[in-house]
């Protein structure tokens, strides 16, 4: 006879699939305690530049039985962003992941759609979701959970599926079924850290996100140093170049998320189209996109950097 838990563990699996997520793996809540250390010195190293928020709740970040009281599982979910088509050659570039609407609230609505099926399956069970707005350290959880490694870019990799992926997790305060830990196969292969534009990725596995085109282009609210000149690669908002050269990407598979979809302008807009963008463009374009993050203001600042 099948225990709870496994019945439980095989019902948010099941859900989770129906949902339209990638994958799902499960981990134990405790505290991260090989990542202790990383991020103190990541931090300590000032890798975060002016993330400032990265310094907060340092021991939420590591325990979430801190973040979420009486937790006893974290539910890790995976959800494919890869686009079918892409920006016209002639253009600044945009991270794939920006392309269509704000993958914040979609997960979002995905996560509550599972809680409420757990809740209404199972019982009382009390939880939280987070997708990257909190004190979480997502691609720990979802290595923990054998949804994949940790490459030396820094970014979750899994061998079915690359990295195209938005990282989701729900911590709940039920006892599930834990997965195992998957191996790391980047072997020797450094596709990443020689074509990284700023050489951000400064060893295997330690990003410095203070020289991240990604950094500069979304985070940093400031002038863009003028010693990057030239090294941009023409993007405007994020950098996908650690991932497009990951030989692990060639299995990267275009997805089925119709509001992942771009708006019809966006692929088709040339460097010319960017250089005259106006606010009302922008609106319409990135209506509910991530790129509304940056602003109209941040935008033009990038581009202009790129083009002086």
């Amino acid at each position: 006879m099948i225990n709870s838990k496994s019945k439980h563990t095989r019902l948010i699996k099941q859900e989770a699939k129906r949902l339209g997520f990638l994958s799902c793996g499960i981990s134990k809540a405790e505290f991260l305690e090989i990542e202790a250390p990383r991020l103190e010195n990541w931090l300590n190293k000032n890798m975060h530049g002016e993330m400032r928020y990265m310094e907060n709740h340092f021991d939420k970040r590591l325990d979430p039985t801190k973040l979420v009281e009486g937790s006893k599982s974290v539910v890790s979910l995976l959800l494919n962003y890869f686009p079918n088509q892409k920006q016209t050659a002639n253009s600044y570039k945009l991270s794939k992941y920006a392309y269509g609407t704000d993958y914040h609230f979609i997960i979002k609505d995905k996560l509550k759609s599972l809680l409420h099926v757990i809740q209404d399956e199972i019982g009382e069970v009390g939880g939280r979701a987070f997708v990257d707005s909190a004190p979480v350290l997502d691609k720990a959880w979802a290595a923990k959970s054998g949804l994949g490694w940790i490459g030396k870019h820094s970014n979750l990799l899994t061998q079915q599926a690359g990295s195209f992926y938005f990282i989701a997790e729900l911590i709940i305060d039920l006892e599930l079924d834990y997965d195992t830990i998957t191996t790391d196969h980047c072997g020797t292969c450094t596709a990443c850290i020689d074509a990284c534009p700023t050489e951000a990725i400064t060893e295997p596995y330690v990003v410095d996100g203070s020289k991240c085109i990604s950094y500069f282009t979304i985070e940093l609210k400031e002038n863009i140093p003028t010693e990057f000149k030239g090294q941009f690669n023409d993007w405007m908002f994020g950098c996908d170049v650690c991932q497009d050269v990951c030989p692990w990407n060639r299995f990267s598979k275009a997805h089925n998320e119709p509001l992942f979809n771009p708006h019809p302008e966006l692929l088709e807009m040339t460097k010319k189209d960017w250089d005259e963008i106006t606010e009302d463009t922008f609106r319409k374009v990135f209506k509910k996109s991530a790129v509304k993050r940056t602003k109209f203001s941040g935008l033009t600042r990038n581009i202009k950097f790129l083009k002086d």
